[in-house]
C-alpha cells in the first residue's frame, strides 16, 4: 500500500512538471469557437460578400432605419422621397428656422467648407475645382446667383442637399438637418432676396413637419 502511494505520488509529480514545463503552443479548446474566432468584416464594406455566403438571411444594409433622427439633430421630418415626385413636391417646404436667429458668419463658414470648392466663394459656380474650365473638374457647377437659382424654392434646395442632384452627391452625412437649412438661408441671403414669396400652403406644410422640441433644461417641480 505504501509502495502504491509512492508510485502514485511520483506519477502525479511527473504529470505536474510536464504540464507546467515549456511555453504553451495551444490556446486550448474554445467552448464556442464560432464566437471566439468570428469572421471579421469591415464596417462600411459592401454586403455582397455576406449575401454570397448567407443569402437572403442578411438584412443589414448599413443604412439607418427610415425616419431615424440623429441625436442632437432638429426634430424635422422631411417626407419626400428621392424621386421625381419628391423633387417636385419639395417646393412646398419652407425653411423651418428663424432666419433672424441664424449666425450667418457660421453659415458662410459651412458653405465655404462644403460648397465653396465647387460653387465658389461668390456663389457663381467658379470654384477652385472648375476655375473657368481650367480646373480638374470638367463640368461647370451651378451658378447659385443666376436668375433660375434665385427662383428655386428653399425646399428644393434642401431636397438637393439631402439626396444629391446630377453630379453633386448627397450632403446629409456632412451637414445635419439644421446645418443644411442654415447654408440654404445663407445662399438665399447672398442671392439678394430672390426667394419666392411665402404662401399659406407652404407655411402649413412646413409647420406640420416640425415636431415640438422638448425642453430638457427645466426639471419638473416636486409636489
Amino acid at each position: 500500500m505504501k509502495k502504491f502511494g509512492i508510485i502514485t505520488g511520483i506519477a502525479a509529480l511527473v504529470l505536474l512538471v510536464a504540464a507546467c514545463g515549456g511555453p504553451r503552443r495551444s490556446p486550448g479548446r474554445a467552448y464556442m469557437p464560432d464566437m471566439a474566432y468570428s469572421r471579421a468584416y469591415e464596417t462600411y464594406a459592401s454586403t455582397d460578400k455576406l449575401m454570397a455566403e448567407y443569402g437572403n438571411k442578411v438584412s443589414y444594409t448599413a443604412m439607418p432605419v427610415p425616419g431615424t433622427i440623429a441625436r442632437g439633430d432638429m426634430l424635422f421630418s422631411y417626407p419626400y422621397a428621392n424621386d421625381s415626385a419628391g423633387y417636385a413636391n419639395s417646393a412646398s417646404v419652407k425653411n423651418p428656422l428663424d432666419i433672424a436667429s441664424i449666425d450667418m458668419v457660421e453659415a458662410e463658414r459651412k458653405y465655404l467648407i462644403n460648397c465653396g470648392i465647387c460653387h465658389g466663394t461668390k456663389l457663381d459656380g467658379n470654384g477652385p475645382l472648375y476655375k473657368d474650365g481650367n480646373g480638374p473638374y470638367p463640368v461647370a457647377p451651378k451658378n447659385l446667383v443666376s436668375d433660375d437659382l434665385k427662383k428655386m424654392a428653399e425646399g428644393t434646395m434642401f431636397h438637393s442637399l439631402t439626396y444629391g442632384k446630377n453630379t453633386m452627391g448627397s450632403y446629409s452625412s456632412q451637414l445635419s438637418t439644421k446645418q443644411r437649412w442654415e447654408v440654404i438661408a445663407y445662399i438665399k441671403m447672398k442671392q439678394g432676396g430672390g426667394a419666392p414669396a411665402d404662401t399659406a400652403a407652404a407655411k402649413a406644410t412646413t409647420a406640420s413637419m416640425v415636431a415640438p422640441a422638448m425642453d430638457t433644461t427645466k426639471k419638473a417641480k416636486q409636489p
